[in-house]
């Protein structure tokens, strides 16, 4: 176990299908594999609790956050396992019932829900392959950027499909981000090309470490992603990647310590902050 000056994340790398029961009961085996190994908190991937293309199959288990009862299990969870939990991501409707939202939560380790945040940028691409996602048809995108402290440090949400937009990672660490959340479900095409290479520089460019838990392998609803869970520190380097994609294994999962000064010590290194100042330059 980690000495307490460097907090471990434990960062859960899920196969996550069409039948959320399930998906809750491999999440909860993972939270307590994350509690024995010293973690101060777990990190699960985008839609960890149902991941399902079909939206007339899936909207049976898609209500409000306040009808829904998968809000309630996860807080149960952080509870019993002592444990602070960045759900990744869950569909859910939007309050007006018209449209879903992509929602994380940032759960505490006394069940209280100490941040949300809804995805801002939407999946709308036609990639070389012939893969076609439109997740504006049915998801409205959040228009709030959110900050919460965590044991870790004070942590940037984001979402997946976010990642691509550096402009929203320089906001958070104006908030005071240092630490960076990417939950993701990443494609197979989009992840070989792009996925190490974006996270390790949304590490430098802000100073922060990011951790990013992700969807892997074959899913039941037909589709494949990437894996490669990962997580970053501020100098860019990986300190943690689980690279197979786990085939019949509902949930892998890894530790990384994240050092409370590193922030601070890539940003004195490369003072990006000061030159962008001294040159007056804006978002």
């Amino acid at each position: 176990m980690e000495s307490a000056s460097a907090p471990l994340a434990a960062i859960v790398q899920m196969t996550s299908g069409i039948d959320p029961a399930a998906n809750l009961a491999a999440i909860d085996r993972a939270m307590g594999e994350a509690a024995a190994g010293g973690a101060a908190m777990a990190f699960l991937p985008e839609m960890s609790l149902l991941l399902d293309r079909d939206r007339k199959r899936s909207a049976a288990h898609i209500a409000r956050e306040g009808d829904s009862p998968w809000p309630a299990a996860l807080q149960d969870m952080a509870r019993r396992h002592g444990l602070w939990l960045h759900t990744g991501s869950m569909p859910l409707l939007a309050e007006d019932g018209e449209r879903r939202v992509n929602r994380s939560h940032v759960i505490a380790a006394d069940g209280s829900i100490r941040a949300r945040y809804d995805k801002i940028h939407m999946f709308d691409v036609s990639l070389p392959t012939g893969e076609n996602w439109t997740e504006s048809a049915a998801y409205a995108g959040g228009g709030d950027l959110v900050v919460v402290d965590t044991p870790l440090g004070r942590m940037g949400l984001s979402i997946c499909f976010d990642l691509r937009f550096p402009e929203l990672y320089r906001a958070l660490v104006e908030l005071g981000a240092d630490i960076l959340a990417v939950p993701a479900a990443f494609t197979v095409p989009t992840g070989e090309a792009h996925w190490h290479v974006l996270l390790r520089a949304r590490a430098i460019e802000t100073g922060c470490h990011v951790i990013a838990a992700a969807q892997a392998g074959r899913h039941e609803d037909g589709r494949a992603t990437y894996g490669h869970s990962l997580a970053v520190d501020p100098w860019g380097r990986p300190l943690a990647d689980i690279a197979d994609a786990a085939d019949g294994v509902p949930c892998r999962i890894a530790f990384a310590a994240t050092a409370p000064d590193a922030s601070a010590e890539a940003r004195q290194a490369i003072p990006l902050a000061r030159s962008r100042a001294a040159r007056n330059i804006v978002l």
